[in-house]
């Protein structure tokens, strides 16, 4: 069985740059590339949804160089590549927390929002400036604020109704979760979202990412038995 949904935790730029002598710069210019790797893979494969990691809440506490250089690098991303995602039928979203971005990078996510809009082929999520602890602490502000304008009974809150309120609330739950560079953790990514999802942790840096890499995780996706909390016939059976 293939997933209809992935999630990537992009991680080892800077572990990629170094082991080469390469400044971090050089390394994140390099993910790019393994993103859009990874995209086209993703849609060869006949892929549903793809989503990526791609800046946290938390990384505004690195070096204002290297947060300079990764926002130049997803507008140039957006304006390099916005034309060649749409002709493929991709469709663009945004997650994570708009507000205090730049009026230039919020206006290239809207347009590149707008222009996908009605594409069917697969679906880009683009997780920036997102923090799954931030996701739900908005989400449970807004159904406060529901509840306070008489709008929302507490009592009918059900964990489906709260993921209405998340910013994946027209998003499906990832299937499978791949982070890369070794690392075993999620690092605050989709942590309501991934309650059932498989996870692959890669031993190769982001960088180094691409179909092979895909595949081997889809190929061991479709090796396992998912039971949610539950259990198979067989289990039954034994």
């Amino acid at each position: 069985m293939k997933p209809a949904h992935i999630a990537i935790i992009m991680d080892g730029n800077g572990r990629w740059a170094k082991a080469r002598g390469l400044p971090r710069a050089a390394g994140h210019r390099a993910g790019v590339e393994a993103l859009r790797r990874t995209v086209r893979a993703a849609g060869d494969l006949g892929l549903e949804w793809l989503t990526v990691y791609a800046f946290s809440s938390e990384n505004w506490s690195r070096p204002k160089s290297e947060v300079s250089d990764l926002m130049g690098l997803l507008k140039l991303f957006i304006r390099r590549d916005l034309a060649e995602i749409h002709q493929a039928g991709v469709r663009v979203r945004m997650i994570g927390e708009r507000e205090s971005l730049a009026s230039d990078i919020r206006a290239l996510v809207e347009e590149a929002e707008t222009l996908t809009a009605k594409n069917t082929a697969m679906n880009l999520v683009i997780a920036f400036n997102y923090g799954a602890r931030d996701e739900i602490a908005r989400a449970a502000q807004k159904m406060a604020e529901a509840a306070r304008s008489g709008t929302l009974d507490p009592a009918t809150i059900t964990p489906e109704m709260f993921g209405r309120f998340l910013d994946t609330k027209l998003i499906p739950d990832p299937d499978l979760v791949i982070r890369t560079s070794g690392e075993m953790r999620l690092s605050n990514f989709l942590l309501w979202q991934a309650a059932y999802a498989e996870l692959i942790f890669m031993p190769c840096y982001w960088p180094d990412f691409g179909t092979a890499q895909l595949e081997e995780a889809i190929e061991s996706f479709a090796s396992r038995e998912r039971r949610f909390g539950g259990v198979t016939a067989r289990d039954v059976a034994l």
